[in-house]
């Protein structure tokens, strides 16, 4: 399942500094504007504990995780909407994902230059939501341009109800309200979906802090950053990205141990991609035995003959049905044996919405 999270910010901010941790990759993330032009793209397993437990049951010659994509994109600028600073060329990388990671700069460092000289996360914010915004107006006013006149003069009931949706929008945008916030039905949001608006793509703030700062009490950037997107009911994680690259090139157990040192539970990127992994929608259902334990990402609210599909077409043409348990239930009784003994497995059909965390066997015939 091919989806994104793109990572976007003011230059300079720790974007490409981030995404060398998630991927491991060595991209340039050089103290000036725009080193990064074209945008990187990574594969990131989503971290799982349930899949540490099925290999200790199974013990499986291989065990896969699930995984999605995230895009590095090049640092914005104010009147990047305009073309500052290859400004649309990078506007459209970001119509490309599914998701928005925003990182904003919580730390002060004067050997590190900010593109606006201060930093102000409140400020930086607004300079990047509003670039967004004023490329999603640009493309409602064009829009409605064109199709005005045809569903006025002809009475077209497609058209006008297009104008109709386009122009909720375009009034929301004005009064500084981002998309994702407009309450639109299903109908709406499959129209305005082929437009690829920027603002209604679900997004999470990504609050970057010194390493010393990473352990203790949110500083007043940080506050401040908290305080934005509880008004946009977005979620905030705080993290250094440059703890985060070092912790990347550790094995498992020295990455214990500096985090222990440094005073913090978990990395901060294994919770930022696990949120991205639900702002997308996404869930996990398993696959497992000896030969294999594998996780396999879903969108939430697919049903059992779609969740088939992702494994090979055939399962989905010759489905007849899954055969289910929970992660939980095998977990309790300790084995799929004594899950049926107890009335836990159970046969579903096509329609079947599947959940995060079952476990399933395909039943199908081509």
């Amino acid at each position: 399942m091919s989806l994104k999270a793109g990572i976007v910010g003011l230059p300079n901010v720790g974007k490409s500094t981030l995404f060398n941790a998630i991927t491991k990759k060595n991209i340039l993330a050089a103290n000036y504007p725009f080193a990064t032009i074209d945008p990187n793209v990574g594969i990131v397993n989503v971290p799982d504990e349930r899949l540490v437990k099925l290999e200790e049951m199974y013990v499986p010659d291989r065990l896969i995780a699930t995984s999605y994509e995230f895009t590095d994109i090049a640092g914005l600028v104010k009147g990047a909407s305009l073309g500052e600073g290859l400004g649309n060329k990078f506007l459209s990388h970001i119509r490309e994902v599914d998701a928005i990671v925003e990182v904003v700069r919580c730390f002060e460092d004067t050997n590190i230059i900010h593109v606006e000289n201060t930093v102000d996360p409140v400020r930086d914010i607004e300079i990047i939501n509003l670039e967004l915004a004023l490329s999603d107006l640009e493309i409602l006013n064009n829009r409605i341009d064109k199709i005005k006149k045809k569903a006025e003069t002809n009475r077209d009931k497609d058209a006008l109800e297009e104008v109709s949706i386009l122009k909720r929008a375009k009034e929301n945008l004005e009064q500084n309200i981002p998309l994702r916030l407009v309450d639109f039905n299903e109908e709406e949001l499959n129209l305005l979906s082929s437009f690829a608006f920027l603002t209604i793509k679900p997004i999470i703030y990504l609050a970057n802090v010194s390493e010393d700062e990473v352990a203790i009490e949110d500083n007043v950037h940080v506050k401040k950053v908290r305080e934005y997107a509880k008004n946009e009911k977005a979620k905030v994680i705080k993290m250094c990205a440059k703890l985060e690259s070092e912790l990347s090139e550790l094995n498992d157990e020295d990455k214990k141990e500096m985090l222990s040192a440094v005073g913090i539970k978990e990395s901060g990127l294994d919770r930022l991609i696990r949120e991205t992994y639900d702002l997308l929608g996404l869930a996990t259902y398993f696959t497992v035995g000896k030969d294999e334990v594998r996780a396999w990402t879903f969108k939430k609210g697919m049903n059992a003959k779609k969740c088939a599909d992702i494994i090979h077409t055939d399962f989905e043409k010759g489905f007849i049905k899954a055969e289910v348990m929970s992660y939980e239930d095998l977990l309790k009784y300790g084995d799929e044996q004594k899950v049926k003994e107890n009335g836990r497995a159970r046969l579903e059909g096509k329609d079947y919405v599947m959940q995060d965390g079952d476990i399933c066997y395909f039943r199908f015939n081509v």
